[in-house]
């Protein structure tokens, strides 16, 4: 499986009601800035304490602002035996300018 999703292919898995997890690893300040809904929360630094949180079947969809911090925390998951973890290309950002343009960009 690809470490990357596109913004569309999200949609396309949530508009198909798929079972996904969408997990925001941005600052709770951005969070407050914009998210996705439905999506669960956990900024990136507490991932490792968090990690059981997390069921490692289920498939999960990591965002952030750009997909710089989501990809690496997709990389960290993967090394722990997620193997259904994706990054989400281009992070909350391209969401907004392709997807939903209500999502504020910041």
């Amino acid at each position: 499986m690809n470490y990357e999703i596109t913004p569309q292919e999200v949609r396309e898995l949530q508009a198909r009601n798929e079972e996904l997890l969408v997990l925001d690893v941005r600052e709770f300040w951005e969070r407050q800035t914009a998210s996705i809904t439905p999506s669960e929360h956990i900024p990136m630094a507490e991932i490792p304490a968090r990690v059981q949180e997390l069921d490692p079947e289920q498939h999960v969809v990591v965002y952030c602002h750009h997909g710089v911090r989501s990809l690496s925390v997709t990389d960290w998951l993967r090394k722990q035996g997620f193997e259904k973890v994706r990054s989400m290309a281009g992070g909350i950002d391209k969401w907004s300018m392709e997807i939903d343009p209500k999502v504020a960009r910041y």
